[in-house]
């Protein structure tokens, strides 16, 4: 296959397709998702039997554990990326939306009007449902999206491409609006990062060597999502069961997502009371904790933490674990080790939870709550495409909003400018 040509086929037909999805109706973009939402339900078997393929794949490799539950689809995840579709389709359409209209002294009323990005051009690994929620919202926010999946999840998202494309011959849309990078070859994803005439903004969401690659090699704009090493600071006003229920969640209720709690940061006043019990909730699970100097103190037998510790995404059963004096050294700690993913605090004290939320630098900031709540579904943005570590020019959970920008927009009556 000569990758070159293939991809800018794709890119061609991608950016045609993107003017037709712009000015599509909402009837139309609705259609699309609930008529795909029916179609996943009813396919479900085959949708299992097909990941079925790239499990067996991933597990004949020696893929971690971690990966093959990113790589699984069953009853449950089949029927959130349904449910997922149906909220999105239920949202309201932004396209098109005016705001912020101002008379001027000149007679002309300014305004802005929300409108499309264009052609997204979407990398990402293992995770097949990411196909269905990435495809949903471009569509919503009327973009056409071309989606490089990892190579171990090409069969589940082949036929996912299959039922997508499907849905949009029913709603009458262009059947190129959502595409699927149709080969293994690594040069494929280096064409897209650099078709600036036809892609608009390119989203990597995977491990930090993709992002990095692909932040330093495109020549399109970069939405990042980053790793995930997120904190919970267990302050000295934590109510003990919160701070045990919530540390628990967020740490093994899935091991391998980009929200799940990486580091665990204690008040000094309550370690000696929470640390022995939350190491038992751990040890029961098999959960190993790297400590600094102070926590082995308290529970010893653990691993003594390395600098690099504080840094690492472990999509693991590792989390590590320091002991501060206060809330202005648990926010420096946490400001200078997180990725900027999601970050919570277990406290009864308003001031401590209000200078929490302030001052940490984080997409998503949280107070008595499971990082794993960083998520589009839960924030009610119907899905995700991704969790922004960015600052610009979309942050934390990216959904339909996201997914689009600002035209200036110029009503008058004849004005002229003198």
């Amino acid at each position: 296959m000569d990758i070159k040509k293939y991809m800018q086929e794709v890119g061609l037909q991608s950016k045609e397709s993107s003017f037709e999805i712009a000015k599509a109706s909402s009837s139309k973009k609705n259609l699309f998702l609930n008529d795909l939402a029916n179609r996943i339900s009813r396919n479900e078997e085959e949708i299992i039997k097909v990941n079925h393929l790239d499990l067996d794949e991933a597990k004949r490799n020696n893929l971690d554990e971690a990966f093959v539950d990113r790589l699984t689809l069953n009853k449950k995840s089949i029927a959130s990326m349904a449910t997922g579709l149906l909220q999105i389709a239920s949202l309201n359409d932004l396209i098109g939306e005016i705001s912020n209209v101002k008379q001027m002294p000149s007679g002309i009323q300014v305004g802005k009007m929300r409108v499309p990005l264009g052609v997204i051009g979407m990398i990402y690994e293992s995770r097949p449902n990411v196909t269905i929620d990435a495809a949903g919202l471009a569509i919503k926010s009327g973009n056409s999206i071309i989606l490089r999946g990892g190579s171990e999840s090409l069969a589940s998202n082949n036929y996912l491409a299959r039922l997508i494309e499907e849905s949009l011959i029913v709603a009458g849309l262009p059947k190129h609006s959502v595409q699927i990078i149709k080969t293994k070859d690594r040069d494929a994803v280096t064409e897209l990062i650099q078709m600036n005439s036809y892609v608009d903004v390119i989203i990597p969401r995977g491990g930090k060597s993709l992002v990095k690659k692909i932040t330093e090699e495109a020549r399109i704009p970069v939405i990042k999502h980053l790793d995930g090493n997120c904190h919970i600071y267990v302050d000295k006003y934590a109510d003990m069961g919160t701070a045990l229920s919530v540390v628990d969640n967020s740490k093994t209720q899935r091991l391998g997502t980009c929200n799940t709690l990486e580091s665990l940061v204690i008040s000094s006043s309550i370690a000696k009371d929470f640390l022995p019990k939350i190491r038992e909730i751990f040890d029961g699970k098999n959960i190993e904790i790297r400590g600094c100097a102070n926590t082995i103190k308290i529970v010893p037998g653990i691993t003594k933490a390395l600098e690099s510790d504080f840094y690492e995404e472990y999509l693991g059963p590792t989390i590590s674990s320091v002991i501060v004096e206060n809330t202005e050294e648990a926010i420096a700690h946490i400001n200078k080790y997180s990725s900027g993913h999601t970050e919570s605090i277990i406290t009864n004290n308003h001031s401590n939870a209000m200078q929490f939320l302030r001052e940490i630098d984080s997409s998503s900031v949280m107070i008595n709550a499971s990082t794993r709540f960083a998520d589009g579904f839960e924030y009610g943005l119907g899905a995700e495409i991704g969790i922004s570590t960015d600052k610009f020019h979309a942050r934390g959970p990216v959904g339909l909003e996201g997914l689009t920008s600002m035209k200036y927009i110029v009503l008058g009556t004849g004005q002229i400018r003198g």
